[in-house]
């Protein structure tokens, strides 16, 4: 017989009882020991401008997927949407920060650079970015530098070949008004590329801002009061946010309408042309899969949308 005493508790117990105890204890500690050796799975924060229904989140995904990173698998996704509020994109930046996700994903000027002020060190993967070299974002395309690179959009002539669209479909046009985003840092190249084709084709230019959602039906007020014969509008996190408002009044005024995104199209545009956003995200998997086998930010070029990324509708 045995005795055992532990504080103010007395165990009496025989050879065998022992044995099976022992036995017990180990095999409550086996399952203990498999967690503490199981390694943990990489952590990808997304940070979006968008709404959680917004397909490009299923786009990156997928070609995650394709790429052997299976979401609860291999890796985990922390989300962060800002629902077209871009002025929460810096707080949700900051919690992903806070988590420690091993990489961020994200998409636009403002997302991009959100993180960037977030994180000097967490790597950072553009899923599309209009000018990351002009606005500073990176050290040129061929060395990004720092902790960011991905896919860019960086085209100047862009802004002539959307002008010249209105003017191939409806040859009298003569008068073209510019819905943009003056806040976006990536624009003005494109605004500079509208304005040199206007002058060789001999369009009249009307160039109307939009800041905030409440700026839309002034900037149509204006567009209605220039006469204008057609308008092309700027893809941005905000138009793009209000596509449908904008689709209705140029279907309500018949007025052409050039966009970069097909999504313009779809909700009442007459055609786009530009990169197409699903086909950026999911190669953009292509990267988080090079940085999270070992790849520095700074050694991944920037390249820019293969010709099947760009569509015209």
């Amino acid at each position: 017989m045995t005795q055992f005493r532990m504080s103010n508790l007395e165990l009496r117990t025989g050879p065998v009882p022992i044995l099976l105890a022992v036995l017990a204890l180990g095999l409550l500690a086996a399952p203990l020991a498999a967690d503490a050796q199981r390694p943990e799975v990489p952590r990808i924060g997304v940070l979006a401008s968008f709404a959680p229904a917004d397909p490009r989140v299923e786009a990156l995904k997928q070609g995650l997927r394709n790429l052997g990173w299976l979401e609860g698998q291999n890796v985990e996704l922390e989300y962060r949407y800002a629902n077209s509020e871009v002025e929460r994109l810096p707080q949700l930046a900051a919690e992903l920060v806070r988590l420690k996700v091993d990489l961020i994903v994200t998409g636009g000027e403002a997302g991009i650079r959100a993180a960037r002020d977030a994180t000097g060190t967490i790597p950072i993967v553009m899923a599309n970015s209009g000018d990351p070299v002009g606005t500073g974002l990176i050290a040129s395309l061929a060395r990004p530098g720092g902790n960011i690179t991905g896919l860019s959009l960086l085209n100047p002539d862009l802004g002539g070949k959307r002008l010249a669209l209105p003017k191939e479909t409806v040859p009298k046009v003569s008068r073209v008004a510019v819905l943009w985003n003056p806040t976006n840092a990536a624009k003005p190249l494109e605004l500079k590329s509208t304005q040199v084709a206007a002058e060789a084709l001999g369009v009249r230019m009307t160039f109307v801002e939009v800041r905030e959602p409440t700026d839309f039906a002034p900037a149509f007020d204006a567009i209605t009061k220039a006469r204008s014969n057609a308008f092309i509008t700027f893809a941005d996190p905000l138009t793009l946010a209000h596509r449908r408002q904008i689709g209705k009044f140029a279907l309500k005024n018949r007025l052409p309408t050039i966009a970069e995104l097909r999504e313009f199209a779809e909700a009442g545009g007459l055609v786009t042309y530009g990169a197409n956003l699903l086909d950026l995200y999911r190669r953009a998997a292509t990267y988080v899969d090079k940085i999270l086998k070992g790849a520095k930010p700074a050694d991944l070029p920037s390249s820019s949308p293969r010709s099947s990324s760009w569509s015209s509708t």
